[in-house]
């Protein structure tokens, strides 16, 4: 099994596109504007790391920078959007490399920490180093879990 990691910033890829669908039928998400779904993923910062195998895709991570503000401060963190491997793929150690490639991009851009939200795959996260967190509440009203990024001893930039 030869898996190949490609780094999407243009959401009209049909590779993304066939892999997004499948998602969504997975969750029963029905959408009635796919082409308005690709346009509103585009027109913002987000990014996606795709697994495919034999030209099929079998996996993606996508993810984008947010900020989170207060009256007195103001915090940058990588924000997990979604995240799906194929059924026949999972266990297999995808979805660990794919997050851990998306770890690495969050600290290359200077973020020191990783947040999301999930109802199906909180085990997966808490294994991964994620702590829930009722600190922070989601407008999805999931729980949100948060992962520090930066090793002891490093200042956060």
């Amino acid at each position: 099994m030869e898996i190949q990691i490609k780094k999407i910033d243009d959401f009209s890829e049909p590779l993304f596109q066939a892999a997004f669908h499948k998602y969504f039928n997975e969750l029963e998400i029905t959408v009635t504007d796919w082409d308005g779904l690709w346009e509103e993923m585009n027109s913002g910062e987000n990014t996606a790391f795709l697994a495919i195998e034999n030209d099929r895709a079998i996996g993606f991570l996508q993810f984008t920078e947010i900020e989170l503000n207060s009256w007195f401060f103001t915090q940058r963190l990588g924000f997990i959007r979604e995240f799906w491997i194929d059924e026949d793929h999972r266990g297999l150690g995808i979805g660990t490399q794919l997050l851990e490639l998306t770890e690495k991009y969050f600290l290359e851009k200077g973020l020191s920490q990783a947040i999301l939200t999930t109802e199906s795959a909180n085990e997966f996260y808490t294994e991964r180093g994620y702590v829930k967190t009722r600190a922070i509440r989601a407008a999805n009203q999931q729980s949100v879990y948060v992962k520090d990024l930066a090793e002891r001893g490093v200042a956060y930039r």
